[in-house]
């Protein structure tokens, strides 16, 4: 613990601040000299914050060039998720419905992760497995989607990203045994501590997730013909459903998932609020980039589309 302040929390918070910090360091960065933009350190920002399509807007010396992986190796992230996760829900499930203790390793890594408290999230059994359930959920939707869905052109992402990638499902993982919540209904059974919360933050998932694969499916249809085979791998500019009110829907629908475990966990868990500040400001950061792509590939691209959320920003 730091400062009274758990590692889990401190943790997110960190990863919140440093997108949040990347993000203003870019917009900066757009009014400095040419001059400064070559330099080696603006190269290495650049290209750390960038993946995909966005990375061709900038130049990279060869040695970055060594350091890039497929962005079609996204699948692996869910993957690493599907099992890890499946793992933990089945732990999760054997404690609440067969009354059997966490494994040692388990038990340790969130002592570690609490500041040395125990893990506070199996005192709330339906909110936490219902969490775990929309996480594993999500990641095997974003699984099949890579796989069968989406349509991979040769852009790239840094081999930090991928690393991040991997681990990040991970922890997220973990920490839902750590949120921080009061404790309702106390010894009733699964049933019984139902909520309305429970019921609104499963319904805005359902709602986040088609307009997340709705908005994959569009951007995906670019690339094929009426067969659904491969036309192309080059960009298109993107029209219909929330793609007329922002530039990156799938992101914004992202950061709603995040929102809709947050009321599943009644809103009072400042842990999970922080993993949401962590990954709007991830899916900030990636829109704005995006955004910038688009309106310099596209000279009629629409100047009232927003990057992320709809008639904000």
């Amino acid at each position: 613990m730091l400062g009274g302040l758990r590692f889990v929390d401190v943790t997110w918070f960190l990863l919140g601040f440093s997108f949040l910090l990347a993000f203003c360091l870019h917009r900066f960065s757009r009014h400095v000299h040419r001059e400064f933009e070559r330099s080696h350190i603006v190269q290495l920002f650049q290209d750390l914050i960038r993946y995909g399509k966005t990375k061709t807007q900038i130049k990279r010396s060869d040695f970055l060039r060594s350091l890039d992986v497929p962005k079609r190796w996204f699948w692996h992230f869910y993957t690493v998720s599907v099992v890890w996760n499946g793992l933990l829900l089945t732990l999760l499930l054997q404690t609440f419905l067969l009354e059997e203790g966490l494994p040692k390793w388990l038990v340790d890594t969130l002592t570690c992760l609490n500041g040395g408290q125990t893990n506070p999230g199996t005192d709330h059994p339906l909110s936490v497995l219902l969490v775990h359930i929309l996480l594993w959920i999500h990641s095997l939707r974003r699984l099949l989607e890579c796989l069968f869905v989406s349509v991979f052109s040769d852009g790239v992402i840094h081999i930090v990203q991928y690393a991040f990638g991997l681990s990040y499902y991970i922890f997220l993982g973990l920490t839902v045994f750590c949120v921080d919540i009061p404790l309702y209904n106390e010894g009733s059974s699964l049933l019984g501590q139902l909520q309305w919360y429970h019921a609104a933050g499963t319904a805005l998932f359902l709602w986040a997730s088609w307009l997340q694969h709705h908005s994959l499916a569009l951007l995906a249809s670019l690339r094929t013909k009426n067969t659904g085979a491969v036309d192309t791998v080059g960009h298109h500019m993107p029209h219909g459903c929330w793609f007329d009110l922002v530039s990156c829907p799938h992101y914004f629908a992202e950061v709603l998932i995040y929102v809709s475990m947050a009321f599943c966990l009644g809103g009072a868990s400042v842990t999970w609020w922080l993993v949401v500040f962590y990954v709007f400001c991830n899916q900030a950061l990636a829109a704005q980039l995006c955004q910038e792509f688009y309106q310099s590939k596209f000279e009629d691209y629409p100047p009232q589309r927003k990057a992320l959320i709809p008639f904000v920003f």
